[in-house]
C-alpha cells in the first residue's frame, strides 16, 4: 500500500475540530442540515462520527451490551447501540484520541431520516437525557423520481428548523451568512467529488479504504473554510500521483466497487487482503453519499432540501440500479462487493435482488459478504477471506 502524505494534515485538522466545541452546540446526523446550524453559530457534533470511531477502535462490543440492558435490541443499528452504551459507560475513544473527557453537551439536537428511522430513536434518547430541544427532518423515502412537491415538503421542515434555531439561540436567521456557509459547503463537496473521481485513473491513486478515513472533513466540517483547504491539499496530492503514474497499490490488476457500509473494525484487514490479491477497491456508494452536487446559492433552501433527499441510500431500487451501472462504467469496475450489514437494513442493498439484476445487465461479477458496520459478532474473518479470495480468482479467470 502507498500511504497518503495528507493523512498527517488530516490528523491535525481532526484534533483542532475536537478542541473547538463551545456553546451553543448542536448535534446533527451526518447527512443532516449542518449548514443551517453553522449559519446560527452552532459548533456541530456528529454522533455517527463517534460511532465510526468506536468501530475503528474495535470497542463496540464492550458497549453494545449496556444498551441492550437498557432495553435496546441487539439487532438494531450498532452505531446507536454502541454510542448509547458508551454514554451509559461514561467512556469514549474520544478521550484517548482527542483528550475529551466526554461528548459535548447539546443545546439542540437535529436529525434527518434520509438515512434511516433509527436516528430519531437514537437522538431522542439524548434529547431526554440532556432535556434539550430536538427537531427532525422527515423527507419522503425510497424515491426514484423526486418531485417539486416533495422538495417543498422538506423546505417547509427546514423553515421549522430555522424557527427552532432562532428560539434556541435568540438570534434571527441571517440569510447572507447561510448562503456563505452553503457556498463553502458546495465548494468542499465539489472538491470531494473530484477527489473520488481521481480513482477513474489507471492505476487508482486512492482506495475506498483511504476514502473512509479522508471523508472525515466532509462529514464534520462541511460549510467551513478548513474543510475546503484540506481537500484542495488532498486533491493536489492525488493529481500529482496521477501525473507520476503512482497507484495506491503497487500492482493494481483488478478494480473493485464496494457497496454499503464499511466494516469499521476490519478496515486494515480488508485493505491488506484486497491489496495482497492485487485488487484495488477504488470507489463506493458510501463515500459518494457526501457528494451534494445540487447546491444552488440562488435557491439555498430548495437546493439543500434536494441535496439531502436525493442521496443514494434514500433512493428507490431502480434509481440505485441506474446509479450503480453508471459507476461500473465510469470507473471500469471488474467486480462489486455488496456488504450485508446485519444491523443496518437501510444501507444493505443486496436484500431485494439488486446484485442479480446488476450482474445480468452489466455482466459484472457480484459478491455478497455478511458482516456489520460495528458489531463484529456478525463478521467472520475466515469465511469472508475465503469468499473474497475466491471472488478475485473468478474475476481473474
Amino acid at each position: 500500500m502507498n500511504p497518503l502524505k495528507s493523512t498527517e494534515s488530516l490528523k491535525e485538522l481532526m484534533w483542532s475540530y475536537y478542541q473547538s466545541f463551545e456553546s451553543p452546540v448542536a448535534w446533527c446526523t451526518s447527512a443532516g442540515p449542518a449548514e443551517i446550524l453553522r449559519a446560527f453559530g452552532f459548533t456541530v457534533y456528529f454522533p455517527e462520527n463517534h460511532g465510526a470511531l468506536i468501530g475503528v477502535t474495535r470497542t463496540a462490543n464492550h458497549f453494545i451490551p449496556l444498551a441492550i440492558n437498557a432495553g435496546y435490541s441487539g439487532e438494531i443499528c450498532s452505531y446507536l447501540t454502541c454510542d448509547i452504551g458508551a454514554y451509559l459507560a461514561k467512556s469514549s475513544p474520544l478521550t484517548k484520541a482527542y483528550g475529551l473527557s466526554s461528548v459535548p453537551q447539546p443545546d439542540l439536537i437535529v436529525y434527518n431520516t434520509n438515512q434511516c428511522r433509527e436516528v430519531a430513536d437514537w437522538f431522542g434518547f439524548y434529547a431526554r437525557e440532556f432535556d434539550c430541544p430536538i427537531q427532525g427532518i422527515y423527507p419522503p423515502r425510497h424515491l426514484d423520481n423526486i418531485s417539486s412537491a416533495e422538495i417543498d415538503l422538506v423546505v417547509h421542515q427546514l423553515k421549522d428548523l430555522i424557527s427552532v434555531c432562532e428560539e434556541t439561540t435568540g438570534e434571527k436567521f441571517d440569510q447572507d451568512r447561510f448562503i456563505e456557509v452553503l457556498r463553502l459547503s458546495s465548494e468542499a463537496t465539489t472538491l470531494w467529488q473530484q477527489i473520488l473521481q481521481t480513482a477513474k485513473s489507471h492505476p487508482s491513486p486512492m482506495t475506498f479504504f483511504d476514502g473512509t478515513i479522508h471523508m472525515g472533513p466532509i462529514v464534520i466540517l462541511r460549510g467551513t473554510q478548513e474543510c475546503v483547504n484540506y481537500y484542495r491539499t488532498l486533491l493536489d496530492e492525488l493529481n500529482e500521483r496521477i501525473k507520476k503514474g503512482e497507484g495506491a497499490l503497487a500492482n493494481e490488476k483488478y478494480r473493485i466497487f464496494w457497496d454499503g457500509m464499511p466494516v469499521w473494525g476490519r478496515l486494515r484487514a480488508l485493505s491488506d487482503l484486497f491489496a495482497k490479491n492485487n485488487a484495488a477497491v477504488i470507489t463506493s456508494t458510501y463515500c459518494n453519499s457526501w457528494v451534494f452536487d445540487s447546491f444552488d446559492l440562488n435557491a439555498p433552501l430548495q437546493s439543500l432540501a434536494l441535496a439531502y433527499t436525493q442521496i443514494f441510500i434514500n433512493r428507490g431500487e431502480e434509481t440505485k440500479l441506474m446509479m450503480l451501472k453508471k459507476w461500473v462504467e465510469d470507473y471500469e469496475i471488474d467486480g462489486i462487493v455488496f456488504h450485508d450489514a446485519k444491523t443496518c437494513f437501510n444501507n444493505s442493498n443486496n436484500r431485494f435482488g439488486l446484485p442479480d439484476r446488476l450482474r445480468k445487465e452489466t455482466g459484472i461479477p457480484t459478491l455478497v459478504i455478511e458482516g456489520d458496520l460495528n458489531d463484529l459478532r456478525f463478521y467472520s474473518d475466515g469465511q469472508n477471506q475465503t469468499k473474497i479470495e475466491t471472488f478475485i480468482e473468478q474475476i481473474a479467470a
